[in-house]
Parts: C-alpha cells; sequence; structure tokens
C-alpha cells in the first residue's frame, strides 16, 4: 500500500536549509494501522503531508496504492485526496451549524455524489463509530471525542482506502480519546483500510499494530 525509499525533505528558509526528512524507508501493507511516534518537530505531520499528497518530497521514490506521487500533476494529486486518502485532523474541523450528518456527508457532496446516497453512508457510518442518535444535533453541541468520531466518519465518506490520522487525540482527554482509537482501529482490522496515525502519545500508539518513532527527521527504532 504505502513504499517510501529514500525519501527527503527540505525547506529553504532566509537563514538555512532546514533537512525535514531524511532518506526515509517506510513500508506499510494494506489493512495495517501503523502509529509513527514522536516529539513536535521531529518531521512526522511532514511525513503525513507528503502522504497525503499536500507536499512532495525533495528525493526519493514515494509510492501510495501504485501511484508515484512525486510525478503525479496539480489535478491527479487533487483526485488523489478527495479519493484515495481521508484525513483526520487534531482540531475536528466541523462545521458548527451544519448537523452531525452534513458534517459527515460534506466530502462525498463536494465531490459531486448524489445526495441521497451519501447522507445514507453518512448515516451508516455514524452509527459505526456510535453517533447514530445524534446525526440531527448541530455539530457545535457535541462534546471533543464526539466531534472527533464525526471527523472518523466524514473521512471515510468516500471510501479511502488510506486514513492519515494526524494527532486525533492531541485535544482530548483519556475517556474521550479511547472511542477515537477504537474506532480507527476497527477501521483497518474490518475494512482493509490501511491507517497511519501520528502521535506524540505511547499510549495511544499502543492500540496500533506497529508503531515506529521519529527523531530529527529519521526514523530512530
Amino acid at each position: 500500500m504505502i513504499r517510501l525509499r529514500g525519501v527527503t525533505k527540505s525547506y529553504t528558509t532566509e537563514e538555512r536549509i532546514v533537512h525535514a526528512l531524511q532518506e526515509i524507508e517506510l513500508d506499510v501493507p494494506q489493512g495495517q494501522f501503523l502509529a509513527i511516534l514522536g516529539r513536535s518537530g521531529c518531521g512526522k505531520s511532514t511525513l503525513l503531508n507528503l502522504l497525503g499528497g499536500i507536499d512532495k518530497p525533495s528525493t526519493g521514490t514515494l509510492q501510495v496504492a501504485g501511484l508515484n506521487l512525486a510525478n503525479l500533476s496539480e489535478a491527479q494529486l487533487t483526485d488523489y485526496r478527495r479519493f484515495t486518502t481521508g484525513i483526520i485532523f487534531q482540531f475536528f474541523n466541523l462545521l458548527p451549524l451544519l448537523t452531525v450528518l452534513e458534517n459527515a456527508a460534506l466530502p462525498a457532496l463536494l465531490a459531486g455524489k448524489n445526495r441521497k446516497q451519501s447522507l445514507a453512508r453518512a448515516e451508516e457510518l455514524l452509527e459505526a463509530v456510535g453517533l447514530g442518535e445524534r446525526i440531527q444535533q448541530q455539530a457545535s453541541l457535541l462534546s471533543g471525542g464526539e466531534m472527533q468520531r464525526v471527523a472518523v466518519a466524514r473521512a471515510l465518506i468516500n471510501d479511502p482506502p488510506l486514513i492519515l490520522a494526524d494527532e486525533p487525540t492531541g485535544n482530548l482527554d483519556s475517556k474521550s480519546a479511547e472511542p477515537v482509537l477504537l474506532a480507527l482501529s476497527k477501521l483497518a482490522h474490518d475494512s482493509e483500510r490501511t491507517v497511519v496515525m501520528v502521535t506524540h502519545s505511547r499510549e495511544a500508539a499502543a492500540i496500533a499494530d506497529r508503531s515506529r518513532e521519529m527523531r530529527d527527521g529519521r526514523f530512530v527504532d
């Protein structure tokens, strides 16, 4: 599913060149839940941006689902982000005045899919993450843990094979974080989706099938 060989990413600032990633080698098979562990600034979010098609590597080979992301045009990357990946952010990014159901269905509606079918699929996904009774509530009335579970459902609405989770429990207490992590684990094991989560929490990483630790732009494990 994911194959990286010799991937580097460097940024040029006014003062110096920053080497955010250095010679990254990584293989993640389909259906695996991988946690990438590390402190802020270690390069894990940069790696997630590359996997999400938000940025391109400076050097090296980055393949996801048979696609070499470095060779894709901007239009191809847009399609990749829309249909191959689903991204779960730390800060939820829900639209507060929309209902839970509308928030979950939004990526499918923006992609031009049938509204009735999209809402029905969103309802199924919300049931799966334990929010079936909240679908008509405004998103602003949910707890933080509930908002993040809506974000999980939203990431799945276009049925992407790859889910990328950027510190998904970073703003949650341990009680709220547990159902979010269990939902991610269930995704990988029940639907054969690949899940890559970056986190600074060893407790969160422990639920994954395996973990890799990053420091100074490299894997150190």
